[in-house]
């Protein structure tokens, strides 16, 4: 076995591979991590010039194969072969040497640097240990304008950029090193539409170049689109592979993944009498600069949606009602009292909480027990005196990942170990404990599998119908409008559209979108 090419040079990073031509070759890769086995026995093969698509459960094992390729992680057994050569892949700098760049789902930049100095670390551009930054500059310029971000000011901090735009620095980075296998784990996850389009723009350029795409994501309709070839896993294992996505029905697919049916529609809607509690009202509502006059009532029992492009000002009227940003106009009321501007305790003692976009970063403890994440809202109801009364604490929480099948369903166990869908579990069950009336979801499918998506969704509409007023905020139009009872169409921070959301469609809300940004 060896690491990378035995003459030290990338086998396929200089010269072309035949389209057709089998880039890699994956047999019987089994990991385990502290006795739990996340890698039993996975075949995986990639063409050159291919989109292979990579479909599975959260949990199923496709993040730890991920880093298995990437140099992550070293396998316990099983082979790894590019382009019919046996190769070990001990660091993530021999799997760039070897050929495979990878676009990981976690953000991994470094937010001290600039965008530049992002897109190049590892393989920095210079000359004894000074950094040739015009050149720097002008090579970053280049890989983001073929993205078509070329507006990405290379010498911008990382830092200031938004979730999206950060991604975009991720992808760039593995389109500057020359790779003949690129994995993109969830790559359209933080995307809005016209960027998912330059993604799959770039991909097909990519694919017409000889160079192999590793594609991950829980959007099925993304897999039509842009597939060529599909591999599932299930539970660690290969389930099917190399499938031809052209003639794999979708629900062959759900059921290779899940191992049952699973119907992908949305929970019927209940409708919500006239004389239902308004629990919320947003009246008025601005943040100098993002948004301004956006009004809104969502009743016990209803659920809202808050549809349109990222960097519409969406996720920003959740957080300013949230009061995690302080508006600057308008007035926020909760079951008629009116919440003071910028106080998130205020709003969380009067019943509001809110499951942020970013959950990892923003919203859970990682490294904490799960019971501990559920009950992070409500540590004052355990308190007696200055202890906490832990036994109080864990039953409560126990309760609430019976009632919403927390799989595993361990207390103890870290938070970052779960799949997302289970970790969306952990921020609804949070504010289930807390007993807030009035539910702020931002994304709450972003990175959850098609199985989880359809428990999300029922669970959502359980809670409305038990009460609870809901907001949702997603990217995708379609969920917007099949789980929501009235849909707001938003766009350059302001609202173009409010009614029902049967009276409207996808085209229209798309419309209404492009009128509003070109405003």
């Amino acid at each position: 076995m060896v690491d990378g090419d035995p003459r030290g040079q990338a086998p396929g990073a200089r010269r072309g591979a035949a389209p057709g031509e089998v880039l890699l070759q994956v047999r019987g890769i089994v990991k385990g991590f502290s006795g739990v086995t996340a890698l039993d026995g996975v075949d995986l093969d990639v063409r050159a010039g291919e989109v292979h698509c990579l479909l599975g459960q959260n949990g199923a094992g496709k993040s730890t194969l991920i880093k298995v390729l990437a140099g992550v992680h070293r396998p316990d057994a099983g082979t790894v072969e590019w382009r019919g050569q046996e190769v070990a892949l001990p660091t993530p700098v021999a799997a760039l040497r070897t050929g495979i760049a990878t676009v990981h789902q976690e953000l991994d930049v470094v937010d001290g640097l600039t965008v530049a100095e992002n897109l190049f670390l590892g393989h920095e551009l210079a000359t004894a240990g000074v950094t040739r930054r015009r050149e720097l500059h002008a090579r970053a310029r280049e890989v983001l304008t073929r993205l078509g971000h070329g507006d990405i000011p290379p010498h911008r901090e990382a830092g200031h950029l938004s979730a999206a735009g950060k991604q975009i620095v991720s992808t760039a980075r593995a389109l500057s090193h020359d790779a003949r296998l690129i994995v993109m784990d969830e790559p359209s996850a933080v995307l809005d539409s016209e960027e998912v389009e330059n993604l799959f723009r770039l991909v097909r350029e990519l694919t017409a170049a000889g160079v192999a795409v590793l594609y991950i994501s829980h959007r099925l309709e993304e897999i039509r689109r842009i597939g060529d070839r599909i591999t599932v896993l299930k539970d660690g294992r290969t389930v099917a592979r190399g499938l031809p996505v052209a003639s794999t029905p979708t629900p062959e697919l759900i059921r290779l993944m899940t191992g049952r049916s699973v119907e992908q529609v949305f929970p019927a809607r209940r409708g919500v009498p006239a004389d239902a509690e308004v629990l919320l009202e947003v009246e008025g509502l601005g943040l100098r600069g993002v948004f301004s006059d956006v009004s809104m009532t969502v009743r016990a029992g209803e659920v809202v949606g808050l549809a349109g492009l990222v960097g519409s000002g969406r996720s920003e009227i959740l957080e300013t009602v949230y009061g995690a940003r302080r508006a600057t106009a308008g007035r926020v009321r909760v079951a008629g009292r009116e919440l003071p501007r910028g106080s998130v305790p205020d709003a969380v003692r009067r019943g509001v909480g809110l499951a942020p976009e970013e959950r990892k970063s923003q919203g859970l403890l990682l490294d904490e027990p799960v019971y501990r994440n559920v009950t992070l809202a409500t540590f004052a109801r355990f308190a007696r005196g200055p202890v906490l009364d832990e036994g109080a604490e864990r039953r409560s929480a126990l309760e609430r990942i019976a009632e919403l099948e927390l799989r595993p369903a361990d207390p103890d166990r870290p938070a970052r170990t779960l799949s997302g869908g289970n970790q969306q579990k952990i921020m609804i069950a949070r504010w289930l404990v807390h007993g807030c009336r009035v539910l702020l979801l931002d994304e709450p499918t972003r990175g959850v599998d098609v199985g989880a998506r359809a428990e999300i969704y029922a669970l959502v509409r359980s809670l409305a119908a038990a009460g609870a007023a809901v907001v949702v905020v997603s990217s995708e139009i379609e969920e917007v409008l099949g789980l929501s009872d009235r849909v707001l169409v938003v766009a350059d921070g302001r609202v173009l559209h409010s009614g029902p959301a049967e009276e409207i469609d996808e085209h229209r809300v798309l419309d209404l979108v492009m009128e509003g940004s070109a405003a």
